[in-house]
């Protein structure tokens, strides 16, 4: 390996060290005596119900991991978004598990808590998986309960999905393992079975001292809504369980019996490693997001056997597409070159840049893979569609709009991996998180922002004087120079992987040599669900 492979290599290994890091206080929740705490009540922490749950060795993909991330400091913070979600095997059945974390402020509803069960029940819903819930929360975060309670993507439409998957024939189970007040009592009972472990777990609309204040009747938690009266007076729970383990023991059961359903039929056929290390991404990403790099070489690292093959190879090459394997399964990849290539007509081209026949090229492959029913891959590192007056009198927006077309009207399931910029319009045509991706993803390296940081710094730092100007300020040199530096800083901050994801515009931040794993774990969950419409190209017909 060159001096430069190793730089790029350490450059980026120290980046995933870094997310690992993150991730390490981020699975301490609300902290160690919280957790101490949780335990001498004879409880599980949602991570530890999760473990137990899963079947031994299997993988667990966490999604949503960073959701609150830097969030409501005021509040003391909300790690993980109060709520631990993904996807694993339960009974050798693949489905998605939720967890509220009771040491976040006793697993009470924050903003991002609603958009992250949300999210949980749309991948349930687009993917046909089954999804189990571990209940053990306070209900909605009341100090900002205006911004988790009455809107259309608030907390109630968790119980109108309830609903909508039950129609589906999704199988929904809950466990109620801790609190599960007010309108929260309403999630198990809208699932296909509830259970609810003995002495620690309680279902309510009103606890005890709303009761007294409300009617004026005395009574206990553990009387008006513990497992005894639930499993044996108003039949709310199907189950009563001993203790944690009791309870997750007796999910496996219940999922051992589930019958098979009918998949969407993506060709899979026996995996085959790749040639070259999937560890050799660290080395091939530079450490400079400026630097080019050939993207085959990422390829190389991710397909089956290191083999791809090329559609129009020698036309629009600042977009790779390809159709491949990933860990067995037939996908078609569309892929930013990041490398200046030349065009058709000789003239050079930037890489990362979607120019009209690059984006001509990937709207026809996408067309294509609708057609032969192949789920896409995009890997993103695009600073956006060429711009100028060449580009304009060419009919780039035409292109792009052909591209936008195709990319928003697939069928087959999109998974997006962000490694690098996500840019503009481009961050839209390579299936950003606006365009329905299945599942997105981003490396330690990605950046998404409307458009780069120096650029936008510049321009913003360019309104703030004409708005000064018109007010008779002037800035000195010093001034300017500190205004630049702070507006940079912020829009850095706003670019980073981890901003995006504990917004959850991306569904995790991954570790780059865990690639084919989080692509073929979403492949494997897209095909539970059948393709229920034909592609219509719509604007390609023209």
């Amino acid at each position: 390996m060159d001096l430069e492979f190793n730089k790029n290599e350490d450059h980026l290994k120290l980046k995933v060290v870094e997310m690992e890091k993150k991730l390490r206080q981020i699975y301490l929740g609300g902290g160690k005596k919280r957790i101490e705490k949780q335990h001498a009540q004879g409880k599980l922490t949602a991570r530890e119900r999760i473990d137990f749950l899963k079947d031994d060795k299997e993988p667990f993909y966490e999604l949503g991991a960073f959701a609150g991330d830097d969030m409501y400091a005021e509040e003391g913070g909300c790690p993980a978004g109060g709520v631990v979600m993904g996807i694993t095997r339960v009974s050798g059945r693949l489905c998605l598990v939720v967890a509220n974390d009771a040491t976040v402020k006793a697993g009470a509803w924050f903003p991002i808590t609603a958009k992250k069960n949300l999210r949980a029940q749309e991948i349930s819903m687009e993917n046909h998986l089954p999804i189990i819930y571990l209940v053990d929360s306070a209900g909605v975060y009341l100090p900002m309960q205006d911004e988790v309670f009455p809107d259309k993507e608030h907390f109630g439409r968790i119980f109108r999905n309830n609903s909508i998957m039950s129609s589906m024939g999704i199988t929904q189970i809950a466990a109620v393992m801790g609190s599960c007040v007010a309108g929260g009592a309403y999630l198990p009972i809208l699932s296909d079975e509830a259970l609810i472990v003995d002495k620690t777990a309680s279902i309510f609309l009103a606890g005890s001292y709303l009761v007294k204040a409300a009617i004026g009747e005395e009574i206990d938690n553990e009387t008006l809504g513990g497992a005894e009266t639930h499993c044996e007076i108003s039949g709310v729970t199907d189950y009563r369980c001993a203790d944690d383990k009791d309870c997750l023991t007796r999910i496996r059961f219940i999922m051992d019996k589930l019958g098979n359903s009918q998949d969407a039929g993506f060709s899979r056929v026996e995996a085959e490693e790749p040639k070259r290390p999937i560890a050799d991404v660290y080395g091939i990403m530079p450490t400079s997001r400026d630097k080019p790099y050939e993207v085959k070489e990422l390829l190389k690292c991710l397909c089956d056997n290191s083999e791809f093959q090329e559609y129009k190879e020698a036309y629009g090459k600042t977009i790779v597409c390809a159709y491949a394997r990933i860990d067995g399964w037939a996908v078609g990849i569309v892929a930013n070159q990041r490398k200046i290539v030349k065009s058709k007509k000789g003239e050079m081209q930037f890489g990362g840049v979607i120019y009209s026949d690059s984006a001509d090229k990937a709207a026809r492959f996408i067309m294509n893979c609708n057609q032969k029913k192949i789920p896409l891959v995009f890997l993103q590192d695009v600073t956006g569609f060429m711009v100028g007056s060449r580009s304009e009198q060419g009919g780039i927006i035409k292109d792009g709009a052909k591209m936008v077309n195709a990319v928003s009207n697939s069928v087959v399931p999109k998974i997006t991996i962000i490694t690098g910029n996500s840019y503009g319009a481009g961050n839209y045509a390579m299936c950003g998180k606006a365009y329905d991706p299945r599942f997105i993803y981003a490396w330690p390296t990605a950046q998404i922002a409307v458009m780069g940081g120096a650029q936008a710094a510049k321009t913003l730092l360019q309104i703030q004087k004409a708005t000064a100007k018109g007010k008779g300020q002037e800035y000195s040199q010093e001034e300017e120079d500190a205004l630049l530096k702070k507006i940079g800083d912020r829009y850095a901050k706003q670019m980073t992987p981890y901003y995006a994801a504990s917004r959850l515009w991306v569904d995790e931040v991954i570790d780059p040599a865990q690639t084919r794993a989080y692509i073929s774990v979403s492949l494997e969950a897209a095909n539970r669900a059948p393709i229920e419409k034909a592609f219509n190209p719509g604007i390609l017909q023209t």
